[in-house]
C-alpha cells in the first residue's frame, strides 16, 4: 500500500480503447531520484526476494548523529550556520568571477599569441595525475557488488562498524517494482516525514505511534529512535518480511532510547485487525488493546497514489481514531505527482486533488464524538537526510480530538 514520497518515474503506454483517459502501465514503476542524490553510497544487491525481485541494501546517512540533541534551538543554530556558509560561498564565487575577468583582460592585453605554440596550435599545459588523484576518483565510484544470496541467509556484506553506527540507517529495498508493489521502494516523502520527526523529536518522545502503509519501514525506524512503541503496518507477507528485516538491521538505533518497532499487517480494505494466530504479522488482543489505549500519533508517508486506496485509508483512519482512548495527531506526508491526462489535455495532480477533497470532507464531517482539524506543516525545518526536497512535497497535520 505504501508508495512513498519520490516522484514516480513511470514508463507509460496508453491503451487506445474506448476509455481514452485510462493509462495502462505496461512496465515497472522505477524510482531512481533518491539514489541519484546519493551517488556515492553503497547499493549492494544482496538477494532475490520471494517474487524474484532484486533486493538492494542502501546506507542512508543522517546529517546529525542520532545521539545528539536535536532541539529546535540547535536546529536554528545549524540553519543559521548553513546560511552563513552559503553567503560565504556566494562571496567566493564573486571572487572567482572577478579573478576570471582579470585573467581575460590580461589575455586580451597580451594577445592570444601567447597561448599558441610554434605551429599555431593552442598549447595546454597538463598537470600529471598523481596516485592520490587516482585514489580519490576510485572512492567516488559506486560500490555495487551484484551477488545474490538465498533468502534467509546472512548478509555477506555485513560490516560490523557500519552496522553499529548511530548516524547510518540501513534499508533493504527494491529499485523497481510493479505498481502494486511500490511499497518496496524508498520514497522521498518518507525522508521528509523522517526529517520532521527528528526536528520535533522532543514532541514524539515516549509516544505510542501507528504508521499506515509503512513500506520499507524507514519512517517507523526513525520514529523508533524517539518514540516508546511504533506499530509499523502494511499488507503483504513479502513486504512485511522486508520491513521486519530493516527493523532488525537498525535495532541498535532504537535501543538507545529503549524504543521498539513492531511490524504488523493492517489491510485498509478490511474492517478488522488480523488476529489469526496462524497468520504472520497478526495482532494479539493485547497489542490491539495497547494501540487503542496509548496511541497518540498516526503517521503515513505518501500512500495517496490511488483514489480507491485513499478512500480506504481515510475510512481506516476514521475507524481507528474512534476507538482510541486519547486524542491523537495524524501526520500525512505526500508528493504531488504530475501526470498528463487526455481528459484534461493538461498536466494535472488528480491523486493529490482527490486526497485534498477527502481530507476536507473529513474536516467538515459532522461527528458528535470527534472533531478533526487539518493544517499544513511549514517545510522550514532542517533537512537531516540526503534527498531532494521538492516544492511538490507536503506534510499535513490532522488533529483528532474528542468533543466534550
Amino acid at each position: 500500500m505504501a508508495a512513498g514520497g519520490g516522484l514516480c518515474r513511470q514508463h507509460i503506454m496508453l491503451d487506445v480503447t474506448e476509455e481514452m483517459d485510462s493509462p495502462t502501465f505496461k512496465s515497472d514503476t522505477v524510482l531512481s531520484d533518491v539514489h541519484l542524490h546519493c551517488p556515492n553510497k553503497r547499493h549492494l544487491m544482496v538477494r532475490l526476494n520471494a517474487v524474484g525481485q532484486p533486493v538492494f541494501l542502501s546506507y542512508f546517512k543522517l546529517l546529525w548523529n542520532t545521539e545528539d540533541s536535536l532541539s529546535e534551538k540547535h536546529v536554528r543554530e545549524a540553519t543559521t550556520e548553513r546560511e552563513l556558509q552559503y553567503q560565504s560561498g556566494d562571496e567566493l564565487c564573486d571572487k572567482d568571477r572577478n579573478n576570471l575577468k582579470k585573467e581575460r583582460e590580461l589575455i586580451n592585453r597580451e594577445g592570444v599569441e601567447a597561448l599558441l605554440d610554434e605551429d599555431g596550435d593552442l598549447e595546454v599545459v597538463r598537470r600529471p595525475r598523481s596516485a592520490s588523484d587516482l585514489e580519490a576518483e576510485d572512492l567516488l565510484r559506486d560500490r555495487v557488488c551484484p551477488v545474490i544470496l538465498m533468502k534467509g541467509k546472512e548478509d555477506a556484506f555485513e560490516d560490523e562498524e557500519e552496522c553499529t553506527r548511530s548516524d547510518v540507517v540501513k534499508i533493504e529495498h527494491t529499485m523497481a517494482t510493479p505498481l502494486e508493489d511500490v511499497g518496496k521502494q524508498v520514497w522521498r516523502a518518507a525522508f521528509l516525514l523522517a526529517d520532521y520527526i527528528l526536528f520535533k523529536r522532543d514532541m514524539f518522545r515516549c509516544c505510542s505511534v501507528l504508521e499506515l502503509g509503512g513500506g520499507t519501514g524507514i519512517t517507523s525506524i526513525i520514529m523508533g529512535t524517539v518514540a516508546k512503541r511504533v506499530y509499523c503496518t502494511d499488507v503483504g507477507e513479502d513486504l512485511l518480511a522486508m520491513c521486519e528485516q530493516n527493523v532488525t538491521l537498525n535495532k541498535h538505533l532504537m535501543e538507545a532510547g529503549r524504543g521498539e518497532v513492531k511490524v504488523k499487517e493492517l489491510d485498509w480494505l478490511k474492517d478488522e485487525f488480523c488476529t489469526d494466530p496462524e497468520a504472520p504479522y497478526s495482532w494479539s488482543e493485547e497489542e490491539i488493546a495497547d494501540l487503542h489505549d496509548h496511541c497518540t500519533v498516526i503517521i503515513a508517508a505518501d500512500v495517496f497514489y490511488d483514489d480507491d486506496l485513499t478512500d480506504a485509508l481515510f475510512r481506516t483512519l476514521y475507524r481507528i481514531t474512534h476507538n482510541l482512548r486519547n486524542s491523537c495527531t495524524v501526520y500525512l506526508a505526500l508528493e504531488k505527482r504530475l501526470n498528463f491526462t487526455l481528459r484534461h489535455m493538461d498536466v494535472t495532480c488528480e491523486a493529490y486533488s482527490h486526497f485534498r477533497n477527502t481530507l476536507n470532507d473529513l474536516e467538515s464531517l459532522q461527528d458528535r464524538k470527534i472533531k478533526y482539524v487539518v493544517e499544513p506543516v511549514k517545510l522550514d525545518f532542517c533537512q537531516l537526510l540526503v534527498y531532494e526536497r521538492m516544492e511538490q512535497l507536503n506534510v499535513f497535520s490532522e488533529a483528532a480530538f474528542y468533543v466534550v
